[in-house]
């Protein structure tokens, strides 16, 4: 009865000093956690401000995204331009009093002039359509002539299209890749014109270099694709890239769709500065691809800020016209005809 009796009291009084125990802590625990929250406070409400708002030192100046710098980037519009004589012969060595810009009807301030052999990013559209298939040699020799005569460092992409347009190769600086994808295709089927236009437009996207242009050879109209005509022309403004194109056309043409593709393509060209080239014998395809890299190698690129600068995102047109010296034959500028301007 004792032990029991004593194990009994231990147990009420070790009960009794837990509770005081308990109560303790749990005081001991309050007044930490009320001392600690004003601390608590002061760190939520200063973190924020480790970079004060209104602290413009000179090191935060620096840092600082400016806009201006930013506009003074998208103000500056580049301006590819042939120039040709009457027998359209490159014409060379021509400085900045040598041209005219205008913007709408106001005469900008030309503020740089290059003549640099300056890389390319070049597109190219193959036709392997079953209409291609007494041309497909002399279409691929063209495109090798002007791989071979192109600028070392230009890059290159291979869009193939029929019924529909495939990325045969995407950006490379290997003829090799090229050449080997072009022997690959065989042609057959119908042609998708301006599905491919659209594709490779799409593709121009990935471009490394500023100057960018897409050559087409075909010998035919679209009769095959999703895209229409109106697509191609605004697509083509926005990606503000040359446009040459290579067509051996029949003469008479089946469908509506068909005749289109002609007449968008030299329109298209002459928009963006570009030239379409007519031919009637496949044997001058190469040479012409080979004048077509010789222009893309000898082009001024004319820069300028416009003077009454717009941010309104719309097409702007512009005109290149040529100042030469009196006794001089009358010479042509191809230049593209506008472009959109950046937005706010």
């Amino acid at each position: 009865m004792f032990r029991s009796a004593h194990s009994c009291s231990f147990l009420r009084v070790s009960s009794d000093g837990s509770r005081r125990a308990v109560i303790r802590a749990t005081l001991f625990l309050l007044t930490v956690v009320l001392v600690s929250l004003p601390t608590l406070g002061q760190q939520v409400h200063t973190l924020p401000r480790t970079l004060p708002p209104e602290s413009d030192s000179a090191g935060d100046a620096a840092n600082r995204p400016r806009s201006s710098v930013f506009r003074a980037r998208t103000d500056l519009v580049l301006v590819p331009v042939t120039v040709t004589d009457p027998l359209g012969r490159l014409i060379t060595g021509l400085d900045k009093d040598s041209f005219q810009v205008y913007e709408g009807k106001e005469k900008q301030a030309i503020q740089t002039v290059s003549s640099e052999d300056s890389p390319v990013s070049l597109g190219i559209l193959f036709d392997t359509s079953g209409s291609m298939t007494d041309k497909i040699e002399r279409a691929r020799e063209a495109v090798m002539e002007l791989l071979a005569t192109a600028n070392p460092q230009d890059d290159f992409f291979l869009i193939t299209f029929a019924d529909t347009p495939e990325l045969a190769a995407d950006f490379t600086a290997s003829v090799e890749d090229i050449q080997s994808q072009l022997l690959s295709r065989q042609p057959r089927g119908s042609t998708a014109l301006l599905d491919a236009m659209y594709l490779g437009i799409s593709e121009m996207r990935q471009a490394k270099y500023a100057r960018k242009a897409l050559l087409i050879i075909s010998d035919g109209g679209d009769n095959h694709s999703r895209y229409r005509e109106r697509d191609i022309k605004s697509a083509v403004k926005e990606a503000d890239v040359l446009v040459y194109a290579i067509g051996i056309y029949d003469r008479y043409f089946a469908t509506i769709e068909e005749q289109i593709g002609p007449a968008l393509l030299s329109e298209v060209s002459e928009e963006t500065g570009g030239r379409m080239f007519t031919v009637d014998n496949p044997r001058d395809m190469a040479s012409i691809a080979a004048k077509i890299s010789l222009e893309l190698r000898n082009q001024y690129v004319l820069g300028y800020h416009p003077i009454s600068p717009k941010y309104d995102g719309k097409w702007h047109k512009i005109k290149v016209k040529l100042s030469l010296p009196k006794g001089l034959p009358r010479c042509d500028a191809r230049a593209k005809q506008g472009y959109y301007a950046p937005s706010e």
